[in-house]
């Protein structure tokens, strides 16, 4: 990989993630990568041999992860094993190896993370009449992609449809647009080079010079405008546009995606985070390393099952018509722990204290809680209680209704030990 695509990959950018949410609506089960070819990945997502909903949906969720979290393919590794471990999966290519898991993992990441960066720069490039071909800087570059590297082309010009980089597994080229002669000539850009000769000239086998087979299409040209748009509605970024992207999914896929998000070690792990930081913050300390603290932090949509008993306990029709989030927010997670994270104070009242740790159990909480209805706050605002047991922990969680924001937030959770040898664990990632 090139150090600039290095780069991209870990700084994630609307686009981007919008065209890869836009392909959560169609988790395609397949037996080889050539099931499924060229731009049918722009509006559906597959890895070769996963063939269940469930693991399909637990896949899409920790891609969407590491493209969203601008993670690098170690901390996707982890969780490629643990969706494995937790499935089952047999069979699957690069099985029984360490070396082979390795590969494996390293093209899912790549080809995914290149993918979803090459389209959404394909939907930013939309507004520049000038395209230039550049270079990835690979180690041991293709021939072919060096000699386009410079070549300076309008935005219709039919070599896009087919040399549109990737052009190859590891394929670390990119393009960049101009708006002028001269931007694009500061941008690399040659006006004076054309496409190379024979360049259509397809093999015995169907395939172009240095396009590899598949490759001969423009990621995420089907859907530029669609992507254009979506992102362009937003600000608070991810959260509201990929609630609008969940939206558009068929409701079972929303559900096994629902379920898989709260299934992710990650999500736990980004909720303890999130609580590390607000205690920072609350006690004057820098939140180090998350940046500034978002408003609100979503554990995922509700499954429709959640939805309607949420809807039925509380009489908020809107929860079951509309799609919804669990949320914490700031102030959730301070009154959590101002209230419930004392140790003399909660053994006293038979309780556990809680930490950044304990509430990151919070997401299998919800999954696998019996709801009840709560009553009303003195706002007038309808809650329900969760209760559960989560690693040998009783916990109960409080939430809110807040149709406005069509969410159900944490309000206050506490907890206590179900078995004697219980011992508050951090999350593994």
């Amino acid at each position: 990989m090139s150090a600039s695509l290095g780069g991209v990959f870990r700084r994630p950018f609307r686009e981007q993630v919008a065209f890869f949410r836009g392909k959560l609506g169609e988790l395609v089960p397949t037996a080889t990568w050539r099931d499924m070819l060229r731009d049918q990945h722009d509006r559906a997502f597959m890895v070769p041999g996963a063939q269940s909903a469930d693991l399909l949906a637990d896949l899409a969720a920790a891609v969407d992860r590491a493209i969203a979290g601008g993670e690098g393919p170690d901390a996707f590794r982890r969780r490629f094993r643990e969706i494995v471990a937790r499935s089952g999966w047999t069979g699957r290519t690069g099985e029984g190896t360490r070396a082979g898991e390795a590969w494996r993992t390293r093209v899912i990441y790549r080809t995914n993370m290149a993918t979803s960066c090459a389209a959404g720069r394909h939907a930013q490039l939309q507004e520049f009449p000038v395209w230039i071909y550049r270079h990835g800087g690979s180690r041991e570059p293709r021939p072919e992609h060096l000699a386009w590297n410079g070549l300076e082309l309008p935005r219709e010009h039919p070599f896009w449809r087919t040399h549109y980089p990737p052009n190859g597994w590891g394929c670390s080229c990119y393009v960049t647009g101009a708006s002028s002669a001269e931007t694009a000539r500061l941008r690399g850009g040659d006006p004076d080079r054309a496409p190379p000769a024979g360049r259509d000239a397809r093999d015995a086998r169907g395939l172009l010079p240095g396009v590899e087979e598949g490759w001969d299409y423009a990621p995420g040209a089907t859907v530029a405008q669609a992507v254009r748009a979506a992102a362009a509605k937003t600000v608070a970024w991810p959260y509201e546009i990929g609630k609008a992207y969940m939206d558009a999914v068929p409701p079972a896929r929303r559900d096994a995606l629902a379920e898989a998000i709260r299934r992710q070690p990650e999500t736990g792990e980004a909720l303890r985070r999130f609580a590390e930081a607000a205690l920072g913050e609350r006690g004057g300390a820098p939140t180090k390393g998350y940046g500034p603290l978002p408003a609100y932090l979503t554990l995922g949509p509700l499954t429709h099952s959640e939805a309607a008993a949420a809807a039925r306990l509380t009489g908020v029709g809107a929860i079951a018509r509309e799609l919804w989030d669990w949320t914490v927010s700031l102030s959730g997670i301070s009154h959590v722990l101002r209230r419930h994270g004392d140790d003399a104070t909660e053994r006293a009242r038979g309780q556990v204290p809680l930490t950044p740790e304990t509430l990151a159990l919070l997401p299998r909480l919800l999954s696998g809680g019996e709801m009840t209805y709560a009553g009303q706050t003195d706002i007038g605002r309808e809650t329900l209680r969760v209760d559960g047991e989560v690693d040998g922990m009783q916990l109960t969680a409080i939430v809110e209704a807040l149709p406005k924001r069509r969410m159900l937030h944490l309000v206050t959770l506490w907890g206590r030990a179900a078995s004697p040898r219980y011992r508050p664990k951090h999350i593994a990632v």
